[in-house]
């Protein structure tokens, strides 16, 4: 038996050994090449698990390729997690979350895909330990929280309001300081006031502090004392601190006050309304004996904000003593549509209607508001005249402390006799002012007049100047001067008539304004070079030599005729730059009395002149009465007294009318102004080019010689023949009457 078993071993062990062979022979075929999170496919390929690719795809037969993680959460796969949840990534698969401040309504920290989302919204505001600081109040918001001051406290110094580490400190009374400069004793016994409360002051006693400071501030202006013996603008920089600093400690302590109303009139008649809330109504009223507000605190406090919302309004009527004949500036729109009207103010300082009313909020940022506060006024009855307007105004600050009233931000909605709506886009402290302005009402025919005028003024002058220029005859010391006149009141007139109106771009027009200003007063500092010179001749008619006077005209003309307006203009400039142009014209500003910086020099020449006139009638008359029965010699004395004459009367005397259109006369002396110094070119043509022998000759010979030019042409001895006659010396005019009293008998 034992062999017979031992015979059949061979067979059992080849039946064992088949299996493992064809495993063997199986695992030969698999590839042992495939890299990490793959799997072999078979000999020459492989397949990247799950959450892995390769350059290839899922299945690759490069031995140099790897499988790399998919990012699920990323394009082109992005899986949708759903509202507040956010896809995380992980090495072979991902996983959705809630977002920060979210959380599964089961609690837990994961789900696959947006059917599973259940994420709402975490109250951080109950965990414990409390995640603000104790000195804030923790605001639960979507998705978030924030820490906000508690009542009666404020910021810390590095930190900012509403942030999830904000840090508060308990509520101080703001710094409130003199202005410096100011000498006044009530004034300083009201800071030694302010002192006090500040260093006293305790948030639980906010209000008692608030109505204590009213009481002061009531005092102060109910006995200005020495307030109004300080200059004006020392007056108006201790009113810019008033209100400034008032509405800043109230802005600051009222925040301390419990919710609700407060209200408070002092003995002097300082009105406050102040308003607290948390919560509620956002369109807010306050009502004053005098002025009443409304806005919406979405706009000034902003509707996400949280915390108490203060809005306060208060009235200092005793201010309108400090701030008399403050400046009025209006913005460029209403200058615009004051200037299409051919209106300005004039320099009558604006009169306050109404009391001076402060409007403020717990947000300090009250600028370009999207919806407008609105404010009704109450002041004393009136009614505007043809030459008054209302405005809404407010009081801005200036760089030193002082400040002026100004329209920007805010417009008149309605007025009636008592009563006046204002509606501005900022808050600050408003009133409503009275100016006085003027209308240019411009008259049809004074407007032909001048253009008519000044037109045959232009091509007299040309005339005039080419002749004196040309003339060779009559060339001397006199042309001279006429020439130089005759040059600035032409480019003058020329430049009023093309660019006086030129007002939409100020630079252009206080340039212009600049060029009429320095050519006029040239021209009138000419027309006293004229009287001197005239003065000195007449003074020398018994003279034969005349060249001492022609040195002292030729050094002293030029400098003076173009440097001495040259510096009026350039000090004038200096000292009020913006003043040259107005609204309506391209000339100086009537404001402040800049006018004078051209009517002064004007009448002081004006007045020399008439000295040197009388004391030519004088030298004149004496030379008359001295003569016999010298014929040549009384007609040159008469000619130099009648060109004295005009000279005064053309270039001196009609300006007088201007400064004369005052009273009933007004509408006379615009016409004679008018009609006469537009024609002054033509009279400077009359006097000196036409009544002129010498200049009559002359145009007589070249007249000749053009008309036998033209009938002529190859012929050019007569015009040569002209040329020479006209370069021939001929001192007819200003020159000494002696030698042409010889030359008269001779005729």
């Amino acid at each position: 038996m034992r062999n017979g078993h031992l015979s059949l071993l061979p067979g059992v062990l080849t039946q064992l050994l088949l299996p493992l062979g064809a495993a063997a022979q199986k695992t030969s075929d698999c590839a042992r090449w495939c890299p990490l999170n793959s799997r072999c496919v078979n000999a020459t390929a492989c397949r990247c698990s799950p959450g892995f690719t390769s350059s290839s795809g899922d299945i690759f037969t490069n031995r140099l390729e790897n499988c790399d993680d998919i990012d699920e959460c990323r394009p082109p796969l992005a899986v949708s997690c759903g509202k507040f949840a956010d896809c995380q990534n992980t090495e072979g698969s991902f996983y959705c979350e809630c977002s920060p401040g979210y959380q599964l309504a089961s609690g837990a920290k994961a789900f696959r895909n947006e059917s599973e989302n259940t994420c709402q919204d975490v109250d951080e505001c109950s965990f414990r330990p409390p995640v603000c600081h104790n000195s804030t109040v923790c605001i639960n918001t979507v998705g978030s929280y924030r820490c906000c001051c508690r009542r009666g406290w404020e910021l810390k110094p590095g930190f900012q309001n509403k942030q999830t580490d904000t840090t508060c400190q308990e509520m101080s009374f703001p710094a409130w300081t003199e202005p410096p400069g100011i000498k006044s004793q009530g004034l300083s016994h009201f800071f030694e006031t302010v002192q006090v409360l500040r260093r006293d002051f305790k948030p639980a006693l906010a209000q008692d502090t608030i109505k204590e400071l009213i009481r002061g501030v009531d005092e102060l202006l109910q006995t200005p004392q020495d307030l109004e013996a300080l200059p004006r603008s020392e007056q108006h920089r201790v009113a810019t601190n008033l209100l400034a600093g008032l509405e800043d400690v109230l802005r600051n302590i009222s925040q301390s006050l419990p919710s609700g109303t407060l209200t408070f009139s002092a003995f002097a008649g300082i009105d406050l309304s102040l308003k607290v809330q948390e919560q509620g109504d956002r369109n807010v009223t306050l009502s004053l004996n005098q002025a009443k507000m409304l806005l919406s605190l979405d706009e000034v406090h902003g509707s996400s904000d949280s915390g108490p919302s203060v809005v306060g309004l208060v009235s200092t009527p005793g201010l309108g003593k400090l701030l008399a004949k403050a400046p009025l500036v209006l913005d460029p729109k209403q200058q615009a549509l004051l200037r299409e009207r051919k209106e300005w103010l004039g320099e009558v300082s604006p009169v306050l209607l109404s009391d001076v009313v402060s409007a403020f909020v717990s947000n300090k940022d009250t600028q370009n508001l999207s919806f407008p506060v609105t404010f009704i006024f109450s002041h004393r009855s009136v009614t505007p005249g043809p030459t008054q307007k209302a405005f809404c105004v407010f009081w801005e600050h200036s760089q030193d402390g002082g400040g002026h009233w100004s329209t920007t931000g805010c417009e008149m909605v309605v007025t009636r006799d008592a009563s006046t709506t204002c509606q501005c886009s900022h808050l600050s402290s408003f009133a409503v002012l009275m100016a006085h302005g003027h209308v240019q009402k411009e008259d049809p025919v004074l407007v032909v007049i001048t253009y008519v005028g000044l037109g045959l003024s232009l091509l007299c002058l040309l005339l005039a100047a080419l002749t004196f220029l040309l003339c060779k005859a009559i060339q001397n010391t006199s042309t001279s001067l006429h020439l130089q006149l005759s040059i600035c009141l032409f480019l003058a007139h020329l430049l009023f008539l093309t660019a006086i109106d030129q007002t939409k771009i100020k630079l252009l027009c206080a340039i212009i304004a600049g060029a009429l200003h320095y050519l006029y007063l040239a021209s009138f500092t000419w027309m006293l070079l004229e009287g001197l010179h005239l003065f000195l001749t007449a003074r020398n008619l018994m003279v034969v030599n005349y060249s001492s006077v022609s040195r002292f005209m030729k050094r002293l003309m030029f400098p003076v005729g173009y440097g001495v307006p040259a510096l009026i203009v350039a000090i004038s400039a200096a000292s009020r730059p913006s003043l040259y142009g107005s609204p309506t014209s391209c000339w100086l500003h009537p404001a402040k009395m800049f006018i004078w910086s051209f009517l002064g020099p004007v009448c002081v020449i004006i007045s020399v002149n008439l000295v040197l006139f009388f004391m030519t009638l004088w030298i004149l008359q004496s030379k008359l009465s001295s003569l016999n029965n010298d014929v040549s010699t009384l007609q040159n004395t008469r000619m130099l007294t009648f060109k004295a004459t005009a000279q005064l009367l053309i270039l001196g005397c009609t300006w007088c009318l201007g400064v004369l259109q005052v009273g009933p006369a007004a509408r006379v002396m615009a016409y004679l102004f008018t009609i006469i110094n537009s024609l002054q070119g033509a009279f400077i043509f009359l006097v000196y080019c036409l009544l002129s022998r010498q200049v009559r000759e002359q145009y007589g010979k070249w007249f000749r010689g053009v008309r036998k030019a033209k009938a002529e042409p190859e012929n050019y001895t007569l015009s040569s023949r002209a040329v020479s006659d006209a370069s021939t010396p001929n001192t007819e005019m200003f020159s000494p009457p002696v030698s042409q009293g010889k030359s008269e008998p001779s005729r």
